[in-house]
């Protein structure tokens, strides 16, 4: 799985691990993330991460 980078604070989300705190289970592609799913550091959308 790919990981995503955050645009305005550089982020990584990585499918391996998920999103613990928001109860996003590990192995959870990005596209499966919820649509209103926020950066954990920054608050930003989904809008604002690319591929690395």
């Amino acid at each position: 799985m790919q990981r995503w980078i955050c645009t305005i604070c550089e982020y990584t989300y990585d499918p391996a691990k998920g999103d613990p705190k928001r109860e996003i289970a590990p192995e959870t592609s990005f596209e499966k993330l919820p649509d209103d799913w926020k950066c954990p550091r920054c608050g930003a959308g989904k809008t604002a991460f690319e591929r690395t």
